[in-house]
């Protein structure tokens, strides 16, 4: 009889913490334990916010503390050394068959380098493609040479890849990656937490906001959007639920031009989250256009479209094509009249009903096109298929829905 497959999974996030990439791979934990495999998660001390959670029945972890940010963020150079340096002992001290590494490159790198000395095949995670952010962000030329070299090695010596939509896809192959290693899973969320059932949390009218703050968010296009109708609507407000580098910022805006009428509830767990969401007017969504990630399809789209309620996304034409082909709800482009306009139509639509009547409609796209225990279940196929050396191919874009292949931008 074969012996189970030991999996070893390495990644700055995990739960408790509250962010797409450790649902992500929580999820993916959770499977490969139900294929029997023996899993090992390296991860990291989760901060003082994080709530309190039980670690996945049948899945080892094992954490180690962590410089962070102001806002708890493992987000820096030095952040990220904390964890990646300490890293390459931790794994090499580990017996495994299969490792699966996530972003950023740093830590592909580590994870890839021990399976070298190991002899052991690396599946790298790619929900994203970090030589995009850095230059995105306006990074020096010598970061962005030295982030396409270390992704480009990762991509290359990796057994598997696994990417989160097509357009990932395609900017992994622009990068070096081979194309016959490469499977398309697509992104989801746990549709058990995200559901229509779930109780709202408030009564009252709200636009809710929840998750990441972020360069390349910019939340604050809803503030200002929403300053522009608050007057006309003094019953209404806007709730943000969650961290980012850009949190303090908002706080400031949202004083300055709507005192009293904007609320941060700081980190909550998912099942706050999907309750807060189940009560809102709309859920808010936005990625700054001409960035680098314009091709992304953010999980808080499939978060609200869970749970029935309506998006208002803001942002490039990925992420509005999304919206507005599987009708949930309403996108606009990047400025503040255009997020302005759809607010009114959103509250008058919570008036008229129509936000109840598509609530159904909603969630059954959800549950059929984007649930995280499906995509879950495709990853640990792949990891399991290099783990044992087979060459199959799962989750290509041929085998799923079409509406299957979004990116992740929590």
């Amino acid at each position: 009889m074969r012996r189970p497959i030991r999996a070893l999974i390495a990644s700055r996030l995990f739960p408790p913490e509250v962010s797409a990439g450790a649902f992500r791979l929580g999820a993916l934990a959770r499977s490969l334990s139900r294929r029997e495999a023996e899993v090992t998660v390296l991860t990291t001390t989760p901060p003082s916010t994080a709530p309190t959670i039980a670690d996945p029945p049948g899945v080892h972890v094992r954490r180690w503390p962590v410089l962070r940010d102001a806002g708890g963020n493992v987000r820096g150079y030095v952040q990220y050394m904390s964890f990646d340096i300490p890293l390459m002992l931790r794994v090499l001290t580990r017996r495994f068959d299969v490792a699966v590494s996530e972003s950023p490159p740093t830590t592909g790198l580590v994870v890839v380098l021990a399976g070298i000395l190991r002899r052991k095949p690396v599946v790298y995670y790619a929900a994203d493609v970090w030589t995009d952010g850095v230059i995105s962000m306006g990074a020096p030329k010598a970061v962005i040479t030295i982030m396409k070299m270390l992704e480009r090695t990762v991509l290359a010596r990796s057994a598997r890849i696994i990417s989160v939509s097509d357009e990932v896809t395609e900017r992994l192959i622009a990068l070096g990656a081979d194309r016959g290693r490469v499977t398309t899973v697509g992104n989801g969320v746990d549709t058990d937490v995200f559901t229509p059932e779930v109780e709202p949390a408030a009564s009252d009218r709200y636009f809710v906001y929840t998750g990441t703050m972020s360069e390349w968010q910019q939340p604050e296009i809803f503030v200002r959007g929403f300053a522009q109708i608050s007057d006309e609507v003094p019953d209404v407000r806007l709730r943000f639920f969650g961290q980012g580098a850009m949190k303090e910022q908002l706080q400031r805006i949202a004083e300055e031009l709507v005192p009293g009428r904007v609320e941060f509830g700081g980190v909550v767990t998912p099942e706050e989250s999907a309750s807060w969401i189940r009560g809102a007017v709309a859920s808010l969504v936005s990625i700054v256009p001409g960035i680098g990630y314009d091709f992304a399809r953010p999980t808080k789209t499939y978060a609200a479209a869970a749970v029935g309620t309506p998006v208002l996304f803001a942002g490039p034409a990925t992420g509005s094509e999304l919206v507005r082909s599987a009708q949930l709800g309403h996108a606009v482009d990047f400025n503040p009249v255009a997020v302005a306009a759809a607010m009114r139509e959103l509250i008058a639509e919570t008036e008229d009903g129509t936000r109840e009547r598509l609530r159904a409609q909603r969630s059954s796209w959800a549950r059929a096109n984007v649930s995280l225990t499906a995509v879950a279940a495709r990853v640990s196929a792949v990891v399991s298929q290099a783990a044992l050396g087979t060459a199959g191919k799962l989750g290509d874009a041929s085998d799923r829905p079409a509406d299957r292949d979004e990116g992740q931008a929590a």
